[in-house]
Order: C-alpha cells, then structure tokens, then sequence
C-alpha cells in the first residue's frame, strides 16, 4: 500500500503561483553536459568541476583571477577604432563597431592593467573573442604596444592572454601591421631583461599566433586550447589529407616544442607567480 493517494491526475498550479528558476542561475557545461550552479562555477575558476572544461572567458574574468582582490589600474580605457579605409562589407565598419560596443560594454578586443598577483606587481593584457572574434586591429595593436611601454617604464613583468581569430580584415593593411609593430615593442622588453610571460587561450590562431602570441619567454597555454595559424579545416582541404588526432590541441602543440608547459585556470595564478618568483632570485 503506498503513501500517498493521488485524488487528481497531474499537478494543478494557478498561473500566479508559478515561479521559474531567474536566468543565469545555471550552467550546462557544453562538454559534458552536467549543470552547474553558476556560484559553483566561478568558484572553479570557470572550469567544469566534473569534466576541467574550460570555458572561454573575457577580460574582465582574466582581471578577476589574477589580480589581487580583483583590484587593479586600466590602461587607455576608452581608446576606440576609426575607420581609415571606409570599409563597407554587409554594413559599414563603424556601425559594427558601435554595435559591437553597445553588446559587449568594451570598447575593442583587447584591455589592459596593472597591479598585484600575490603581491608582485604584473601588467597584464588580455583579448576579448566576444569583441569581432578577438581580432586584431589598430587598436588591439596600440593597446597592446601602450601595455608593453608600462611594463618597460616599470620594469615590471607583463602577461599577455591571448584569444583570437586574427587580424581584422576590416582594416586590412593596417590590422597587419600590428604584427610587427608588437613584435619590434616585444623586443624592446626581451632587451631591458623584462619577463615576457604570453598565455594562450582557445582559440588563438592567425595574425596573433604568427607574432606577440608566441613570442614569450614563456609559452603556456590553457588545457584543450586551439592554437595555430590555419584552421585545421583549412589546412585539410589544402592538403587534401586527414589530420592526426589533437591536430593544433595545446597538447598535439606542448609535444612539438611550441608550448613550455599547459597550465590549468584554477593553478594559474599561484603557478605564475611561482615561476616569476624564479625570475627574480
């Protein structure tokens, strides 16, 4: 005999009793598919506690993380693209921009800081996949060369976190120059003997692989991380032959000697202030 009788099929609620969870209150990791509180979530640092997915993430995240008490110093906050070549593809280039903008809060594809993780001090830049793709134009380029001038004026380390599609073809010519214009400032801080720590997040490829991204005097990167120049997809069609398993993975890349080591996100502070901690002695 059970406990209970149900006298009516199915469970009659009045409309204004109804109450659905708020949104936003739940994560579904996209690997696994397990739902997380989103509390639970950030505690993990963004990452699945069931699977270590790691989700992609942003700027504002990134200065979270690292910096102590989430407290540090922006750099050139409100510096914004122009239009140079009046680009026009499906709408104008400065509307996508400004539409851009309003959806995100940022102002383009990259921010930059200073301040403390675990008490020493650090600049750090990192891109924003939400802004266009995390491309990389005029003011990626400028924001980025600013953030190393810091770092140089300071004499202190500097993080760059990449995560991008590339160069933005938007501003074509331009968006290429900053490849070199990175580099040449890049060199500049490998003379004056400043740690170049450079972080690599999915996905990083194009433009921005093929300069600052790998330019580090430590290559690191997240774990399951896309890197490399092509997409895989593009290169298969090319060579009209099937890739190997992992094809440009971080770890298919840590084994072929372009990454020194994979860090995960919930390490990432206390390893890097490890490791620049060696520096210093």
């Amino acid at each position: 005999m059970s406990w209970f009788t149900r006298k009516d099929k199915g469970i009659q609620t009045p409309t204004e009793f109804k109450r659905e969870a708020p949104d936003g209150l739940w994560y579904q990791c996209p690997s696994c598919k397990k739902a997380l509180h989103t509390r639970e979530h950030r505690l993990f640092a963004y990452t699945c506690s069931s699977c270590n997915y790691h989700e992609k993430i942003g700027s504002q995240e990134y200065f979270e993380l690292l910096f102590d008490q989430s407290r540090y110093t922006e750099l050139d906050p409100m510096l914004s693209s122009g239009d140079p070549l009046n680009f026009t593809d499906t709408k104008k280039y400065t509307d996508r921009v400004l539409a851009t903008e309003h959806k995100t809060g940022l102002k383009d594809a990259v921010r930059a800081a200073y301040g403390d993780m675990n008490g020493m001090p650090i600049t750090i830049a990192a891109m924003d996949f939400s802004f266009i793709g995390g491309s990389m134009g005029s003011v990626v380029g400028e924001k980025i060369s600013r953030a190393i001038d810091h770092s140089l004026k300071t004499g202190i380390p500097f993080l760059m976190i990449s995560r991008s599609g590339g160069a933005r073809m938007m501003e074509a010519g331009f968006s290429l120059m900053q490849m070199a214009k990175t580099s040449a400032r890049l060199a500049l801080l490998s003379e004056a003997k400043i740690p170049y720590i450079s972080l690599l997040t999915d996905p990083t490829t194009g433009g921005v692989t093929a300069s600052f991204a790998m330019l580090g005097d430590f290559n690191i990167a997240e774990p399951g991380a896309l890197i490399g120049f092509a997409g895989p997809r593009v290169i298969k069609e090319t060579i009209g032959k099937d890739l190997p398993k992992g094809f440009q993975s971080a770890d298919f890349v840590l084994d072929h000697g372009f990454l020194d080591f994979i860090v995960d996100r919930k390490d990432m502070k206390d390893k890097l202030s490890a490791l620049l901690g060696m520096l210093k002695k």
